[in-house]
């Protein structure tokens, strides 16, 4: 029974959510807003927060990454398809991101028992952050009432957000996110 109503649940997000994306593919946005709410200012310190974890001491701030370069991503929820392949990506070019300095840091509205299991059953090495009040999602406007919405944010080692992604495609996202971290640290010699 318990299986057969988080089913329902996840398909009912997943209309919901595709029903939203209709709306925000039919409607135009503001430069500075999105689906989710008001976008925070590219070139400007990145939001601070603290969350907790599965990893480590049991929080993680964005300012543990000072001297860094951070890739914060959202997404809806654990053991979703498309929330599993974009996971599963991450992992995947972990090295990669390792030879450009880059950490990435997940951030759902699960708790942290479900991170834990999700982490374990995906074999993640890298944190995911239980916003499950929704606050981190709201400051980085990534909100959607029930849930974090599927989107990507860029911060430099200064602790200032270089970019964000809004329209994301879990099965070449992670490749996108690393050409990008490319473009914005190439040195002016380079270009």
């Amino acid at each position: 029974m318990v299986s057969f109503i988080s089913k329902l649940v996840c398909q009912v997000a997943a209309i919901a959510i595709s029903a939203c994306l209709i709306v925000f593919l039919v409607l135009p946005a503001a430069p500075a807003q999105a689906l989710g709410g008001e976008q925070p200012s590219l070139d400007q310190p990145a939001p601070a927060f603290t969350l907790p974890t599965n990893v480590g001491d049991g929080d993680i701030s964005l300012s543990d990454y000072r001297g860094q370069w951070v890739v914060v991503y959202f997404y809806p929820q654990d053991f979703t398809s498309g929330c599993t392949l974009e996971a599963r990506r991450f992992q995947q070019d972990l090295p990669k991101y390792a030879e450009r300095h880059a950490a990435i840091v997940g951030i759902s509205v699960d708790d942290v028992d479900s991170h834990a299991e999700f982490c374990d059953s995906e074999g993640l090495r890298f944190p995911l952050l239980a916003d499950t009040d929704g606050a981190v999602s709201k400051a980085y406007g990534s909100w959607l009432g029930i849930m974090s919405l599927r989107h990507t944010y860029l911060v430099d080692p200064d602790g200032v957000l270089r970019e964000r992604f809004l329209g994301v495609s879990p099965a070449v996202h992670s490749a996108e996110v690393l050409a990008r971290l490319d473009e914005l640290q190439l040195k002016p010699e380079d270009v």
